[in-house]
Formats: structure tokens, sequence, C-alpha cells
């Protein structure tokens, strides 16, 4: 199913971050001609894993979109930097041990929220980008620079 917010995003769709916890890069053409690729979905996933203990799950296609989309309406030719996708209830119950910002029920937990960051962009930026989608959450952590973007219920946070 293609998402129908993905304004101007042609027939192909296209992802492009980097980790740096992990020092790897993705260019990915994820979705052509309205068919998401197998091998292409399943690199993404293996990239958005839980750095701290190798767990890999399925990532949400409707966020791969929100994250395109975003990028697209922002015209950065930068990569995003990816902070976090998929936790691990065990990385899930760490952060929460450290931080109050930490859902328990984090969407993160189900593969379907990333958190992530442009150099070139700020957070509002960013964060109204998401936000023009009307296609998820939306959080703005302007004090750790990034923002959140999930394929739940559409609603936005923080400043």
């Amino acid at each position: 199913m293609a998402a129908g917010f993905l304004r101007g995003g042609g027939d192909i769709r296209r992802l492009k971050m980097y980790n740096g916890r992990t020092g790897e890069k993705l260019d990915m053409i994820y979705w052509i001609d309205g068919q998401y690729l197998g091998d292409a979905i399943r690199e993404v996933n293996h990239f958005m894993r839980d750095w701290r203990n190798g767990q890999v799950k399925q990532i949400d296609t409707r966020t791969l979109d929100i994250m395109t989309a975003s990028h697209n309406l922002l015209h950065a030719d930068e990569p995003y930097t990816l902070i976090s996708g998929y936790r691990s209830p065990q990385t899930n119950a760490m952060l929460r041990s450290n931080s109050s910002g930490v859902a328990r029920n984090s969407l993160h937990l189900q593969g379907m929220a990333a958190d992530l960051q442009l150099r070139s962009r700020s957070v509002n930026q960013i964060a109204q980008a998401a936000a023009a989608c009307r296609a998820g959450g939306v959080g703005r952590y302007s004090g750790s620079n990034f923002v959140h973007m999930d394929c739940g219920n559409v609603r936005s946070w923080g400043r």
C-alpha cells in the first residue's frame, strides 16, 4: 500500500542514513512503482537494528515512508543521522532507567519509530516536515537535537 502523503515521491522512494554508533551508511531505494523491495527492506531492517545487542526487527514501512516524505519536503541532500531505530525490550528498559523521556511501551519496540537528525536542518524544521505528512507521531527533542517520527496515531510533543 503506497502512502498518499508521500508528495513528490514519484515512482521511487529512497532512504539515505548514517549510523554514528556503527559507522554504517545506507543509501537505498526501497520502493519502485508501487512495490516495496524485499531485499532493500531487509537491509533497512538490519541498518535500523538495536545496535547495543544486534537484534533486528521488521521496521514498519509506514515509518520509512514518513521519513522519506519528510526528507523530500526538506529538500535535504545529506543523509539522516539515525539516533535510534528498533529498540529491544532490554535496551528500552535500560534507557527508561536513565531517562524520564523514554516511554514504557515505546513504538521503537515494535519497529514503528525512528529518532533522526540532520546537520543542515533544525529540530523545528525537521519536525514541521514530519508533521506536514499527517501520518504519525512527531516529537521534538531540541535539547538532544533530534526528532522522533513514528507511524502511530497523529500527535506531537516537545519543543
